[in-house]
């Protein structure tokens, strides 16, 4: 069992790491398809996942996290049930679409990018939540 601050740091790097894989995998994608189009689009994404999906989702599990009445808890209680298995599922439509080519390149370039900047965004979030806990 963790303290309970620590869950918001056990976050920021499981965001870190699959923000920063999922990017690298969108930049790699990015060779022969930049243009001005896919920019905008990677953008696009960034602010469609940022400001309505993770940067609540961030303040959310922050609220939950320092509302438990224990000082510890297990490591996995970073996430609920729901958001474990919205994560399941993202990775594995990921995963297939890059597995079974069903997107274009200049798909993967553009998404992957903004989805995964925005999910490097979160980890740092919670990685500044972890700082600023009052423990």
């Amino acid at each position: 069992m963790v303290k309970n601050r620590t869950l918001l740091l056990i976050a920021c790097f499981v965001w870190l790491i699959a923000g920063i894989n999922i990017v690298r995998i969108g930049l790699l994608a990015y060779v022969g398809h930049i243009t001005v189009l896919n920019i905008i689009l990677s953008i696009i994404v960034f602010c469609l996942f940022w400001f309505l999906i993770f940067n609540r989702l961030v303040n959310k599990h922050t609220i939950r996290i320092a509302g438990y009445e224990t000082e510890k808890q297990y490591f996995w209680y970073f996430f609920d049930l729901k958001s474990f298995i919205i994560m399941a599922v993202m990775m594995t439509l990921g995963i297939t679409i890059r597995v079974m080519n069903l997107m274009p390149e200049s798909f993967i370039a553009y998404f992957y990018t903004g989805l995964g900047t925005a999910l490097t965004l979160a980890g740092i979030k919670f990685g500044i939540r972890y700082l600023r806990f009052d423990t």
